[in-house]
């Protein structure tokens, strides 16, 4: 898979089952290679983050959205790992809390999404409000279509001032997530991460299947598109990520502002 297939087009129907959550054609034949290719990119994706850091025109808002254990937490520490965190900063959306639910479901987000210059992550995000919730039946059917159409004005609203929107899914299949679940349990290191809850949300893996493919056909917008990354390797889905981030940086055509007058005529002694 190229990076440009993972993108989910506006107004389509979306079956994840037509996405393989185990493809890892952007790794190729050598593991090592690839390897090293993320490497690489991850000092291109630091270069270009100081460069829009140095500029301080554009923003960046970073969406990660996943079942337990596709590896949210692990994409960010990977694909970010050279990046400089003054420039870089990570919100994980977590239950909201009383002070919180007395406000709109957006207020909460709206604090977080980057500055002029800034990279802002969305470990979880607003997404959570369409699908925790639709899963659950806390909220019914008309007041989530409610929702996905404030969440693609609130998207594009943030677009028209500045903001470039980045959409991942990333996508594993049932089976490597039962796997995923297992090495939690049976690892001592791992086991601090294994909740009861996790068994709870995964007998309702079907319903958040549906949940999600609702989401991603109403709200990938061409201003804020949604990409499903296959979620099984680890490292195609690192690649896929860096790749994807890069071409959208480069994309911007950021340059570094002209240095203060005199600057080069100034004497140091």
């Amino acid at each position: 898979m190229k990076p440009a297939d993972t993108r989910v087009s506006p107004d389509s129907k979306v079956k994840l089952s037509k996405w393989d959550p185990d493809d890892t054609g952007i790794v190729g034949k050598e593991k090592n290679d690839a390897r090293a290719l993320l490497v690489e990119r991850g000092t291109r994706l630091e270069a270009l983050q100081e460069l829009l850091y140095a500029e301080g025109r554009h923003k960046l808002l970073v969406v990660l959205q996943a079942m337990d254990t596709a590896g949210k937490d692990s994409t960010i520490r990977h694909v970010f790992r050279g990046v400089d965190p003054l420039g870089v900063r990570v919100t994980s959306f977590k239950a909201p809390t009383p002070r919180e639910l007395s406000r709109d479901y957006l207020w909460r987000v709206h604090q977080h999404v980057p500055g002029a210059g800034e990279i802002g992550i969305f470990n979880r995000s607003h997404y959570e409000d369409v699908l925790i919730t639709r899963v659950n039946g806390w909220i019914d059917a008309a007041e989530c279509k409610r929702r996905y159409r404030q969440i693609n004005d609130f998207e594009r609203m943030l677009t028209e001032t500045g903001t470039t929107i980045l959409k991942f899914y990333l996508h594993i299949s049932k089976d490597e997530q039962k796997r995923r679940l297992e090495a939690r349990r049976d690892t001592p290191e791992k086991q601090w991460k294994f909740q009861p809850g996790d068994l709870a949300v995964r007998a309702q893996w079907d319903d958040y299947m549906y949940a999600y493919e609702a989401a991603l056909s109403a709200t990938s917008t061409d201003c804020a598109p949604w990409h499903v990354i296959p979620a099984n390797s680890k490292l195609a889905r690192n690649l896929m990520v860096s790749s994807l981030l890069i071409e959208t940086l480069e994309k911007l055509d950021m340059r570094y502002p002209d240095p203060v007058a005199g600057t080069a005529d100034t004497v140091i002694i």
